[in-house]
């Protein structure tokens, strides 16, 4: 399989020829059978840029240090590879409860997201362009799954002018009240470590994803293999998994868990390789 990107030494594979059996298969099957499921902050989005940490959904407009803190101390722990997903659970659900929290408290207007969004360093990685633009072309559906805020992933990804058709957001959406000002968040609360109910939830009202049982799934956390549970009778699911950082930590647990690893890889080229082989007519 000519995929030079797949040689990078960034790249770590448990089984590559199980990886490029799959990659096969899919190809095989063609662009209508295939769906992709991605995380979007430090997934779509880079995780550092010029050695700076990149801001995520939640950040982009609680600029101070209360949400800072907040990051300091759960972060660690959401990463820390000593720790259970059930030891986790809990304080994940308190993190996220406290920032939408502070979200409200600051009575956030939806008017000023387009603006805060537009004044943020969010980046979304290397290569998105080609990656929404391939999926769009080909017309397979995207369905992004975040446990950010979902009214500002829309805006990032509208600002950089790849919002398709082909995308499906299930995520955090903030309620505003009549005057335009935050008053809650709707529905239940997504987190990283809950990502299976609610993929199980939403996958029957999205039409566009039945009979497509191929699945390209892209994460930069463990909880994020949970994304395609929702997927009716898959058939062939390759699970691509970004490591931003703590590497050493989580190298094994990674490389055990996800099909393909990238490390402190800032660029969507790996994916966009894959995507490009899968989606190419079957005779070439």
């Amino acid at each position: 399989m000519q995929m030079p990107e797949l040689a990078k030494c960034s790249v770590l594979m448990r089984e590559r020829s199980r990886v490029e059996e799959t990659i096969h298969a899919m190809q095989r099957a063609g662009a209508g059978s295939l769906q992709v499921i991605s995380d979007f902050d430090m997934t779509l989005t880079r995780f550092a840029h010029n050695g700076k940490r990149v801001p995520t959904t939640h950040s982009k407009h609680t600029g101070h240090k209360d949400h800072l803190e907040l990051l300091n101390t759960y972060y660690p722990i959401e990463i820390d590879a000593s720790r259970s997903a059930e030891e986790k659970l809990p304080l994940m659900v308190e993190w996220w409860t406290k920032v939408h929290e502070l979200l409200i408290e600051q009575k956030i207007r939806r008017d000023m997201l387009a603006h805060a969004v537009k004044e943020s360093s969010a980046m979304l990685r290397d290569g998105y362009k080609v990656f929404f633009e391939c999926l769009a072309e080909h017309q397979v559906p995207l369905l992004i799954f975040s446990a950010g805020v979902g009214d500002v992933l829309e805006e990032v990804i509208r600002q950089n002018h790849v919002f398709h058709p082909n995308i499906h957001i299930i995520s955090n959406y903030m309620d505003f009240d009549q005057t335009g000002v935050l008053q809650a968040f709707k529905g239940q609360l997504i987190h990283t470590f809950n990502k299976r109910e609610g993929a199980l939830s939403h996958a029957a009202g999205l039409r566009e994803l039945q009979g497509r049982p191929n699945v390209v799934l892209m994460g930069d956390s463990l909880g994020d293999l949970t994304m395609a549970d929702g997927v009716s009778e898959p058939q062939n699911v390759l699970t691509i998994g970004f490591l931003n950082d703590q590497v050493e930590e989580r190298k094994e647990s990674y490389i055990n868990s996800f099909d393909v690893v990238l490390v402190k890889d800032e660029t969507l080229d790996v994916p966009n390789a894959i995507l490009r082989y899968i989606t190419s007519s079957r005779d070439e």
